[in-house]
């Protein structure tokens, strides 16, 4: 297997909004069509937001993908560039477009392309979540319409716009690129679906329109061939990511895959556990089976 130095990790002009690292040097070619993103797993909760909170920190946090940056730092080591959120997602969720914002949320009115009615705003979790895991409120008072934008245009578009860099650097290299956008779940979301056991990973690929399907069955075959129980599009099919990069008739494609908190981590403390490093490991063999194959059958239109 082939492995190349990784790139330190650089800071964004949007005051850190992001980590990225690289698998080649700026302006070398990327050594694979890999591009692995965590936008869930940020840590930073900024004053601006704390302020007007009233959860406390640690029980905002339950939302968070906790750890899944952790889980695929090795990546860069094996050919993926990696870009990972540093901003919580409760203050600004990148797994969502834009202005994908709740009216009832802002004490001024917004604008019409503001004004979202999609389902995840309609269960308060928007770019600017209205409530945590547990259905908690998150915010004392409503918020105003200039703080939506400062998170957007400080977090959410730098996020974006480095990410399009990297899927097009790959593409341009490689004739094809395949994003991966890792989550994590509750381990009670894992027994949707009527389960007899929980699954460990749920593949969301949109249901084949994100991605082609060698891709989601390149990966299902390797997970459980490490003795993992895996699902496709239950309960997770992918997210605004997914959905927005997926264009495999483009040559661009996108598989969401979401990791049982349970394998990994105190969900009460918010610790990681003994398995901790288990799955570490095995997510470093994945991505390195991913950098070794042959992806040549993506290309074609």
């Amino acid at each position: 297997m082939n492995a190349w130095e990784p790139i330190a990790a650089e800071d964004t002009p949007a005051r850190g909004a992001f980590g990225l690292r690289r698998a080649a040097a700026e302006g070398q070619a990327p050594p694979t069509p890999l591009v692995f993103a965590s936008p869930h797993s940020g840590r930073d909760y900024p004053e601006d937001m704390m302020s007007a909170a009233a959860l406390d920190a640690q029980t905002i946090r339950r939302s968070e993908d906790a750890f899944v940056d952790d889980l695929i730092a090795a990546a860069p080591g094996l050919g993926a560039a990696t870009i990972t959120a540093r901003y919580a997602r409760a203050y600004i969720d990148l797994n969502r477009e834009a202005f994908e914002l709740d009216p009832g949320m802002f004490e001024d009115e917004l604008p019409e392309f503001a004004r979202a009615r999609t389902a995840r705003v309609a269960a308060g979790l928007g770019a600017i979540a209205r409530v945590v895991s547990e259905g908690q409120e998150i915010y004392a008072r409503k918020l105003t319409f200039s703080e939506a934008r400062g998170r957007i245009e400080g977090a959410h578009r730098p996020y974006h716009a480095a990410l399009e860099r990297l899927i097009a650097e790959a593409h341009r290299t490689h004739g094809v690129a395949i994003l991966i956008d890792w989550h994590s779940m509750p381990a009670a979301a894992a027994k949707a679906g009527g389960r007899d056991r929980p699954c460990d990973m749920v593949l969301g690929d949109r249901f084949g329109a994100a991605c082609s399907g060698q891709l989601t069955q390149k990966v299902e075959r390797e997970l459980e061939a490490m003795g993992y129980r895996v699902a496709r599009n239950t309960p997770y099919a992918g997210g605004y990511t997914t959905e927005h990069y997926g264009r495999p008739a483009r040559r661009t494609h996108a598989l969401q895959i979401e990791i049982n908190r349970g394998l990994y981590l105190d969900e009460a403390t918010l610790t990681p556990t003994a398995g901790f490093a288990r799955l570490k490991a095995n997510l470093e063999r994945l991505a390195g089976a991913l950098a070794a194959a042959d992806w040549s059958g993506l290309k074609a239109s």
